[in-house]
């Protein structure tokens, strides 16, 4: 299965999609330019259905095959929406809306699946049902798990889920996976440090909230690396401190800490939350004020299935050739709401190579254009494989 010669003269067209939503963006579930854009290309594919409105603005696309002799159900997903970050890279089809961007490439992966959805529309060379999915929401509001909630799996007895996301670093025309926990589970966490508040120059009459939320801060540094196994991954990262005065030469009453903690296994992640109440009350406790901690679940870990994982591998190899596809790539740290799908049924996630491009949510990103005919052969070929036509 090499690169598609039908996405080779495809890629102007979908390249011209790509722009039109990069210079477009919109954020969260506010996605209704871009879904009415995806739900009219659908139409004009020839897709047997096209539903709008699951997960408030999601898009699913139902392609059946040639034949159906065993019920098979495989789905395949793209995210639609833009991070807020100014953009500062001068193309000509650079953001058109201040303050938003796509600096993530989900204008590339929706531009990539409806290349796969038309192809597959066109030769329908399987046996079942390709389900196309395109999901709001991805960046913090889980519009994945909005889908689900909304029906996703059940209304079309869908089996497998498979997706993928660019990744800078990763030479163009090369693929990343493994097995496993691909990508972190992300909680977020807020303390509320209260002391005593009162004058900065008579600190002995009042207990000071700043110098608790510091001892916090340092002491959760020993969550990781004395309560998480060395040979398990975990991170804990305090990133906002407010209080309840600006003044300086006053100690406030109360200190809030806000910040994140990440686990690559479940053991890993209720371990964190733990600990770090525990730490954030004893800690607090011992100078005499009180810590109440508010800790939120995020996405979970990305997990690879196994039979799925190889399947995925299988595909990536067809169209990369030999020695482009790196099976067992380092997991990553950040998150991704994909994992909802992977919790729901069985399936993968791959990285596709996006070469030396500035990182992901920076405001120099560039998508590379070049990357579309392999990520569109990608997703079309795991339909076919996994439904072989008969």
């Amino acid at each position: 299965m090499p690169v598609r010669n039908r996405f080779a003269e495809m890629l102007p067209e979908i390249t011209a999609w790509r722009h039109d939503f990069h210079a477009h963006p919109e954020l969260q579930f506010d996605v209704h330019r871009t879904a009415a854009r995806v739900a009219g290309l659908l139409r004009d594919f020839g897709l047997d259905e096209v539903t709008e409105g699951i997960g408030r603005t999601g898009v699913v696309g139902v392609i059946r095959g040639r034949s159906d002799s065993a019920g098979r159900v495989i789905a395949l997903r793209a995210d639609m929406d833009a991070l807020p970050v100014t953009e500062v890279t001068g193309l000509p089809y650079a953001s058109t809306v201040p303050g938003r961007m796509h600096a993530c490439g989900h204008d590339g992966h929706s531009s990539m699946l409806l290349g796969a959805a038309r192809y597959l529309a066109e030769t329908r060379n399987f046996d079942g049902t390709a389900i196309v999915i395109f999901q709001p929401a991805e960046e913090g509001e889980a519009g994945a798990k909005a889908m689900l909630d909304d029906g996703l799996v059940e209304r079309w007895k869908i089996q497998e889920f498979y997706g993928l996301h660019n990744m800078p670093g990763i030479p163009l025309g090369h693929f990343a996976i493994r097995e496993g926990g691909l990508m972190a589970a992300a909680d977020e966490f807020e303390i509320t440090v209260t002391g005593k508040g009162g004058h900065a120059a008579l600190p002995q009459i009042g207990v000071d909230a700043m110098l608790v939320a510091a001892q916090i801060i340092v002491a959760l540094q020993s969550v990781v690396s004395r309560n998480v196994d060395p040979l398990k991954s975990g991170v804990i990262s305090c990133c906002v401190v407010e209080s309840d005065s600006n003044a300086h030469n006053v100690l406030p009453e109360t200190v809030i800490i806000r910040g994140t903690a990440r686990s690559l296994d479940a053991e890993t992640r209720r371990l964190q939350a733990e600990a770090i109440a525990r730490v954030a009350e004893n800690t607090a406790r011992a100078f005499g004020a009180s810590a109440r901690v508010d800790y939120h679940h995020g996405y979970p870990v990305t997990v690879n299935h196994p039979e799925a994982t190889r399947h995925a591998i299988a595909v990536a190899e067809a169209v990369a050739g030999l020695g482009h596809v790196e099976t067992a790539t380092q997991p990553t740290m950040a998150a991704e709401d994909f994992s909802f799908m992977l919790e729901a049924r069985p399936g993968a996630y791959i990285f596709l190579g996006n070469g030396d491009s500035a990182p992901l949510h920076h405001p120099r990103y560039v998508f590379a254009d070049e990357a579309i005919p392999f990520g569109a052969s990608w997703l079309a070929g795991m339909v076919e494989a996994r439904m072989p036509s008969r």
